[in-house]
């Protein structure tokens, strides 16, 4: 998602990592998406994943199944296709989320750790990923376990967690 201004200019997928398709459109129906931001910064490009809750998902299959249609797979799927539908009506009525999960750029303001530009931009309207800072392998260890015993609650799907390193530096040097 990418704010010129606080204001949302253009989304797209992630694509080979480096070009990805313009879904702005289709982004704009997401409700969980703040159109305008609190503060203005001249440049905010923000990365998150859309998802489809299994409550929507469900309720979709059921519909096209008494439609004659054939079900979605899984919930993964079928919010990859609802954001690459041509028509946003369709996108708005499959009734997609997002979890904000990375600050990609930010011009006008400086961040020392990854917590701390989640918990800005949490700030900023976005629905940011659960997460939790720890301090030693043993707390690593007990928030994986934790998490995969809680998976089933989340409203989407996930593979596991993902463990990164708080200190923005360390970051770039590793």
């Amino acid at each position: 998602l990418e704010y010129r201004d606080g204001v949302f200019i253009r989304g797209a997928t992630r694509g080979d990592g480096h070009i990805g398709e313009d879904v702005t459109e289709n982004l704009r129906t997401i409700r969980a998406i703040p159109m305008v931001l609190p503060e203005k910064l001249p440049h905010l490009i923000v990365r998150g994943e859309v998802y489809m809750s299994h409550k929507v998902f469900e309720a979709l299959n059921a519909m096209r199944e008494l439609n004659g249609e054939m079900p979605f797979a899984n919930p993964r799927n079928a919010a990859a296709g609802s954001l690459r539908q041509l028509d946003s009506r369709i996108a708005a009525q499959r009734r997609l989320d997002i979890q904000i999960f990375n600050l990609q750029l930010c011009k006008g303001k400086n961040f020392t750790e990854h917590s701390e530009t989640l918990e800005y931009l949490r700030t900023q309207n976005f629905k940011v990923i659960p997460h939790r800072v720890v301090r030693t392998i043993e707390e690593c260890n007990a928030e994986i376990a934790a998490i995969n015993e809680r998976r089933e609650q989340f409203p989407f799907d996930m593979d596991g967690a993902v463990v990164k390193v708080n200190n923005l530096t360390d970051r770039e040097l590793l």
